[in-house]
């Protein structure tokens, strides 16, 4: 397969079709205990938080560096007029759950979209991974740039190859 033909055929994929199941995501709850962000984050790069496991709705999103504004002491973050919110996210300024931590509003793109439209997300905001939504605007997967390159890879290197 020539590599234009590849990548047209890829760019049309749609999200929902090569994103890993929610099963090997990792997600917290709004009310659960920071510890457990933590234990995920020794092994990921990112937690999704939700407010509960039934209704999947997508609260946040805590990356690894976030926890640094955990870990500081509250003299160490840098406070700016009218913003004190990094050091009520500091373990000493009292923080104990999710809700307490997370960065709110994360970036989502719709399961029905197609990778080229994921890509552009992706270099627009300058990040490597997105929440996937339903139509309903419920969690179901993340596409992830690692994600995204391990798929065109496999269609590469299907039988006749790019």
């Amino acid at each position: 397969m020539e590599i234009d033909t590849a990548l047209a055929r890829y760019h049309h994929l749609q999200i929902k079709e090569i994103m890993p199941t929610k099963e090997d995501m990792p997600i917290v709850c709004i009310n659960d205990s920071v510890s457990d962000v933590l234990n995920l984050l020794r092994t990921r790069h990112h937690v999704w938080v939700i407010d509960t496991k039934n209704d999947n709705n997508l609260e946040g999103i805590i990356r690894y560096l976030d926890v640094i504004d955990f870990l500081l002491p509250p003299s160490k973050h840098k406070i700016y007029m009218g913003s004190s919110t990094s050091i009520l996210k500091s373990i000493i300024g009292g923080a104990n759950t999710v809700k307490e931590i997370l960065q709110p509003n994360p970036l989502t793109i719709n399961q029905n979209n197609t990778v080229l439209e994921v890509l552009t997300k992706m270099e627009q905001y300058k990040v490597q991974i997105i929440g996937v939504v339903d139509d309903d605007n419920k969690l179901v997967g993340e596409i992830s740039l690692k994600i995204l390159i391990r798929q065109f890879m496999d269609l590469c290197l299907g039988p006749k190859g790019c």
